[in-house]
């Protein structure tokens, strides 16, 4: 936990936490119970029904005996970064000095790690309010190389985790996300493309383009975000630093043919590639 009382900084605090600087200085805004709760459900009707946008959950919801309009479920949707994966007009919040790069994974074959990383952010509920998880995955080996927590949709977190991967991993040829505008900020494509990466992006609303990082998303939350009330950050932290040793260690993965993902990272990985 931050202390700002302490004699270390507290960006040296961030730094041996594993938090973005963001976090120690953000300023919650109180979110009732009945509010948080219908935020986890929304989050778990998404994972369900990915395809699904405002005016389906809503429907959803009062399915459930919830009464609840769209556009409250919109703005909800908004706060916790979810969006319907399905393509539509043009409708997204793209910086326009920003660029969007194309998709390079499509019909290319992976089996090597530090070949293709990808990486993405998701809501995670907690007993009084919520945090954002990022994380960056080895797409052969499914292994988590780097993850940190904020309570804010900031650029400053991602680039700790990606930096975090680079200094003890090596470089991957190309880096996969979404088109959010974390990934497409000229702080974190510049990083990569410094270490002489290949930047690949999803087609919006393509859920499949990074589909990896969903299922990833789906594990933790049902194997242990849903069976937790966090009540801090702090306990997130130690309880997703809990499950994702879990999940390189000791998780055996079908698709790796029972094998876990530091198995087959480790096993497999290839001469550490350094930038140009």
């Amino acid at each position: 936990m931050i202390n700002r009382t302490h004699a270390l900084p507290v960006v040296r605090q961030c730094q041996i936490l594993g938090v973005s600087r963001s976090t120690a200085y953000y300023q919650p805004t109180p979110v009732s119970g009945a509010e948080l709760a219908l935020m986890r459900r929304l989050d778990e009707l998404h994972l369900l029904h990915p395809f699904a946008g405002a005016r389906m959950l809503r429907d959803l919801l009062r399915q459930e005996g919830q009464a609840i309009g769209r556009r409250h479920v919109a703005t909800l949707m908004r706060r916790m970064g979810l969006e319907a994966l399905y393509r539509k007009p043009r409708t997204s919040h793209r910086h326009p000095a920003h660029t969007i790069y194309p998709y390079l994974l499509r019909d290319l074959t992976i089996t090597r790690p530090n070949h293709v990383w990808a990486a993405d952010i998701t809501y995670i509920p907690m007993a009084r309010g919520f945090v954002y998880l990022f994380a960056v995955l080895d797409w052969a080996s499914r292994r988590v190389l780097a993850w940190r927590l904020s309570n804010t949709l900031t650029t400053d977190f991602c680039l700790d985790a990606v930096q975090d991967a680079l200094a003890h991993y090596g470089t991957p040829e190309i880096f996969n996300t979404d088109q959010g505008c974390q990934f497409t900020s000229q702080e974190f494509t510049g990083l990569l493309k410094e270490h002489g990466i290949q930047i690949s992006m999803d087609g919006k609303g393509c859920w499949r383009d990074n589909v990896f990082v969903e299922r990833l998303w789906k594990s933790i939350k049902y194997e242990e975000v849903y069976l937790h009330a966090y009540e801090t950050v702090s306990a997130a932290q130690q309880g997703l630093e809990r499950y994702l040793t879990f999940y390189n260690q000791t998780r055996p993965h079908r698709a790796l043919d029972g094998h876990t993902p530091d198995g087959v990272y480790f096993d497999h990985l290839p001469a550490r590639r350094t930038a140009a």
